[in-house]
């Protein structure tokens, strides 16, 4: 089983990143089970900043961390994303495989386009084609390892279907070669709010830095926000950021003992040393080898060269694997008509459910070739897109006049095409 973790390479990693990132996969990645990859997502970076030594110095501090945090680079293939050359390769095949329609329905595209249209701007506004772009490189990090599990935050779920649509595509046109991945969402991960009680994030400027000195965590926790409620009066912990923040980093039995004081009347100035004190605990060891690492940059250079040289060493045959799956051969070689043999099951039109962030429940149809025919509007419930689906299941292109409002027919698709995909589903059934 492989497990492929990647780490954007802008900013100094916070509490809210260890707690929800770091700490949980340096924990799986001791599984004797399980064959970890973990990356320095720089690549990536470039699409969100313009500042050469900025990224030169977070990729070493995130590094730093991850490395001070536990991760033995001995057990894991730890490497640097612009290290592997196969990678952008990959993403261009990727990119001849998959829809521009897939892509302009991407979170981040959509957001920067609604941004714009709010301000009455041009759609495309300071949209680059990276921005663009990005979740066919995200596929191809995910891709090119064979990656059975991702974990990812809710927000992710849509990048790791995208890279399955990707990789159904490519393996109908050329093959069974790319394995399929499942994004891994984990319940139990803590969401760490920050200082001012929304989440954790750079962009809300309320983080915490991981490894920030001991006089500077004790004051920034000391600025958490909280109500004002005096000593003696009995506080809620359900709503307090400093009890959340709390609860990340202690036992069961120290966050019952904080909740019981809590209920007692704890004043704000106690609590506040008490999370100072279990999260310094946590986090003080970790912070000497921390700043030890980012003293010796040579060190953790070579141990990304190795971690690349590891990666490589399963990337550059799987790349000639898919460079000749393409067609991109030497001439002198057998002479071959097609990838796919000639007794080939053709593959299953498919619906496809998902969520997007705006709360909305959606579905879409895809043909055999994962060609996108129909896009469904945003339903309030999942029973009401469970409902239009099983609609067009039953009755065919005949349910698309009650559903015109809900259902949209992709550009260039016609009546006939979605008529022969529903009729699949009527003579198989409810699969």
């Amino acid at each position: 089983m492989r497990f492929l973790t990647g780490i954007t390479t802008t900013g100094t990693p916070h509490l809210g990143n260890y707690v929800g990132s770091i700490r949980p996969s340096v924990a799986a990645s001791r599984r004797p089970d399980v064959q970890s990859f973990y990356f320095l997502a720089d690549y990536h970076a470039l699409i969100k900043c313009d500042e050469p030594a900025r990224i030169q110095h977070s990729t070493l501090e995130i590094a730093a961390s991850w490395l001070a945090a536990g991760l033995d680079s001995e057990r894991v293939v730890f490497y640097r994303q612009s290290d592997i050359p196969e990678i952008p390769e990959l993403t261009w095949l990727l990119t001849c495989v998959t829809g521009k329609g897939v892509l302009n329905r991407a979170h981040a595209y959509k957001a920067s386009v609604d941004k714009n249209e709010a301000a009455d701007n041009d759609p495309d506004a300071d949209v680059t084609a990276g921005l663009f772009m990005y979740p066919v490189l995200m596929g191809a990090d995910i891709l090119m390892f064979r990656a059975h599990k991702v974990p990812v935050g809710r927000d992710q779920i849509q990048h790791i279907e995208m890279a399955r649509d990707m990789a159904l595509r490519f393996n109908h046109l050329y093959g069974e070669h790319l394995v399929l991945p499942e994004a891994v969402v984990e319940a139990s991960v803590a969401l760490l709010p920050g200082l001012d009680g929304r989440k954790m994030s750079k962009s809300y400027d309320n983080t915490v830095p991981l490894f920030t000195p001991r006089e500077q965590l004790r004051k920034l926790i000391a600025g958490i926000v909280t109500d004002s409620r005096a000593p003696g009066v009995a506080k809620a912990c359900e709503g307090s950021a400093l009890f959340q923040i709390y609860q990340a980093f202690a036992t069961d039995t120290e966050t019952a003992r904080l909740r019981q004081a809590y209920s007692d009347g704890i004043g704000w100035g106690e609590a506040k040393q008490l999370v100072f004190e279990r999260i310094d605990e946590e986090i003080a060891p970790m912070r000497q080898r921390y700043h030890e690492l980012l003293a010796r940059p040579r060190e953790i250079e070579a141990l990304l060269r190795d971690g690349a040289a590891k990666a490589r060493a399963i990337a550059t045959p799987f790349m000639a694997e898919l460079r000749h799956a393409v067609g991109l051969r030497d001439l002198g070689s057998t002479m071959v008509k097609s990838a796919k043999p000639q007794n080939a099951k053709a593959a299953a039109p498919a619906f496809k459910q998902y969520r997007e962030k705006d709360g909305g429940f959606y579905f879409k149809l895809l043909d055999g070739d994962a060609r996108l025919l129909l896009q469904s509007r945003g339903f309030e419930l999942p029973k009401d897109a469970a409902v239009a689906i099983a609609l067009l299941r039953n009755e065919g292109v005949s349910a698309l006049t009650g559903l015109r409002d809900k259902v949209d027919i992709a550009s260039g698709v016609s009546n006939g095409e979605i008529d022969a995909a529903l009729k699949f589903f009527a003579s198989h059934g409810s699969m």
